[in-house]
């Protein structure tokens, strides 16, 4: 959520920055600080009520110890007529906060100003690319029909047992995805990253602070019950275990990576790019969350693309990063880098990973600080996340880039976890 310190002394940046993700905010924004004029006058009327209140209070006090009764009692009305008078301020200031948090929660980020102006993914930019089109005998074949013939995933059994996008993975296929999430977490705590094991189901409260509720409601999982939502990523139970939290400026950065199932309902999904892994409900993921100082947190950004770029290495995919465009970047970003790995099958590319900075807009939802050295004020932090990596994109890329003769070449890094070297055609 964008601050309202920023929104007061910097709106016309602000204006001009949501005007570049193609959206019309200006009366918003106008509206928003016109909310928060009254509220600021009214909790200055506030103090100054509750001032006299404090005075006359305490004249009645001195008074009635003096004894002097009737003197007193010609106060009591005075400080009755000034506690309603508190009491009607107070309930309009409330009513002016929740307008203003209501009209502010529907603010996307900012992007920062090196994100390229666009409307849609055409107008990615691409900042490098790594490796070159896979070579394979033949005609590559799609991993729907590899899965298929060796008997990797089975899609019409996790519709029969669920529904559509639920895939039942077996033998190979189930030892593949826990042999890549184990890869993924050794990876990534040697890099300096703590693992954490979170909850997969959040509260509202959690799902509110790092931006999913209300910009993605519709997309979530809910269980009205309990009133709780199925994660749609790590992202949300790792961030909120620093929620209404100050942070000492020694501890940072704090670095963490959990293993997920992931829940997405991906409304309006259809047609060719659902096909086999390409998009599904249920999903494995790793991912990759961290707090910094404002003034670290881009180096940090690039420090995690590139330990992302490591783990594509390591598992011999081509690949390639790009910055997202504003109109194609996330309602919580201020930038974001996705990573996309090629698919020989498919002729296209699969994205595999989103590394993103959102600055201190997932903080101020927060209200996660960090505490200066200097003994300053506590200041905001900077949180950022990443996939690191999302596995149905990997398999589907793994299956379809490293097929031979023999059947499915492992990747030198991934023998260890998968305990052979191939995965024969039957």
């Amino acid at each position: 959520m964008i601050t309202l310190k920023r929104l007061r002394e910097d709106s016309e940046a602000i204006i001009a920055g949501l005007e570049r993700r193609g959206l019309k905010v200006k009366d918003a924004i106008q509206e928003i600080l016109a909310i928060d004029s009254t509220r600021r006058d009214l909790q200055t009327q506030l103090g100054e009520i509750q001032q006299k209140l404090n005075q006359t209070s305490k004249e009645f006090g001195a008074l009635m110890a003096q004894g002097k009764k009737e003197a007193a009692e010609s106060l009591r009305q005075t400080v009755q007529d000034w506690k309603e008078k508190s009491k009607e301020i107070e309930k309009k200031a409330e009513l002016q906060a929740s307008a203003l948090q209501q009209k502010l929660v529907l603010l996307p980020n900012v992007p920062h100003t090196s994100v390229p102006t666009g409307k849609n993914a055409e107008d990615n930019l691409v900042v490098r690319t790594e490796g070159g089109k896979p070579k394979v005998q033949g005609k590559g074949r799609p991993h729907w029909e590899i899965a298929a013939q060796i008997g990797l995933i089975d899609f019409e059994l996790g519709v029969k047992v669920t529904g559509a996008g639920f895939p039942v993975y077996k033998g190979y296929g189930a030892r593949l995805q826990r042999a890549l999430i184990n890869f993924f977490l050794d990876e990534n705590t040697k890099a300096g990253y703590l693992e954490i094991e979170p909850p997969i189901m959040v509260n509202a409260a959690s799902a509110y602070a790092t931006g999913q509720l209300p910009d993605k409601d519709g997309q979530m999982y809910y269980a009205p019950v309990d009133d709780f939502y199925l994660v749609p990523t790590a992202e949300v139970p790792v961030t909120n275990l620093f929620r209404d939290s100050v942070v000492e400026e020694r501890e940072l950065p704090v670095r963490m990576t959990a293993y997920t199932p992931c829940f997405r309902r991906e409304a309006g999904s259809y047609g060719k790019d659902v096909r086999g892994l390409n998009r599904l409900h249920q999903f494995d993921k790793v991912e990759l969350v961290c707090l910094e100082r404002p003034d670290r947190s881009y180096d940090r950004l690039e420090e995690m693309v590139q330990h992302v770029e490591g783990l594509l290495q390591k598992l011999e995919l081509p690949y390639r990063v790009l910055k997202l465009c504003t109109g194609d970047m996330s309602f919580t970003s201020a930038l974001t880098y996705d990573l996309e790995v090629y698919s020989i099958g498919q002729d296209k590319w699969l994205e595999v990973s989103s590394v993103s900075n959102f600055e201190d807009f997932q903080a101020n939802r927060l209200s996660l600080r960090y505490k200066r050295a200097d003994d300053k004020k506590n200041e905001l932090l900077h949180t950022l996340n990443g996939s690191s990596l999302a596995l149905p994109r990997v398999v589907a890329a793994l299956l379809e880039d490293h097929q031979s003769e023999a059947g499915i070449m492992i990747p030198k890094a991934l023998q260890p976890y998968m305990g052979c070297e191939l995965i024969p055609w039957k």
